[in-house]
């Protein structure tokens, strides 16, 4: 199973984001050890590049670099074993990069104009972001003029709008805030309560 596959099936992306490389790393574990085995390690986490290297070594999990804003740190990501490269906005140079170095490219996008240049660097799956400033609507008007894509809402999801989010379209989500909500050790009964909401979820977006 490719990388892209991989992400269709779970669903979703579980983002870290912790204060230092340990507390990062601890977030991951329990993420994964929670049974969501997609997971993003962006780079205002100090050590995101060790933890990455650590995760990428392990059987079953797909790891990703998020926070990617220049060409430089898509290598640095392919060098600590990453998989995909996930970025907060559309920057043609990361993305070009990204599928240069056989990575799969997921971008930011916000508006019609974001997905037109996305999509024509090579971008295979488009990150709506901040997704609780837009909302389910502005996804599925975009989604109108750009059939037969991947979207993956990122920011701000609860878990009452999941269904909501797949309904528009989305093919993934993005979690991170959600995930460690309640403290370290609500980690893992936030990810089954999600898990269960998508699981749930009966999107009209035929490629789920």
């Amino acid at each position: 199973m490719n990388v892209l596959e991989k992400l269709k099936e779970s669903r979703a992306i579980g983002i870290v984001r912790g204060p230092d490389q340990e507390i990062g790393q601890n977030i991951a574990d329990a993420i994964l050890n929670a049974g969501l085995l997609c997971i993003e390690i962006t780079l205002t986490n100090p050590g995101a590049f060790q933890i990455v290297e650590t995760l990428a070594s392990r059987e079953g999990v797909c790891v990703g670099v998020g926070t990617v804003l220049n060409p430089a740190d898509v290598h640095r990501a392919k060098e600590a074993g990453a998989s995909f490269i996930v970025s907060p906005n559309t920057d043609p140079e990361v993305i070009r990069e990204t599928k240069l170095q056989g990575l799969l490219s997921i971008p930011g996008i916000s508006s019609a104009s974001d997905v037109a240049v996305a999509l024509k660097c090579g971008a295979n799956v488009l990150k709506l972001f901040p997704a609780s400033t837009y909302g389910p609507s502005h996804l599925k008007a975009l989604r109108d003029p750009f059939p037969g894509n991947l979207w993956c809402p990122t920011g701000g999801l609860r878990l009452d709008s999941v269904k909501e989010w797949f309904d528009a379209g989305a093919s993934m989500i993005g979690l991170g805030g959600p995930l460690v909500k309640g403290g370290f050790g609500e980690i893992a009964r936030n990810v089954q309560q999600f898990q269960e909401a998508i699981g749930a979820a009966k999107g009209s977006n035929s490629t789920l």
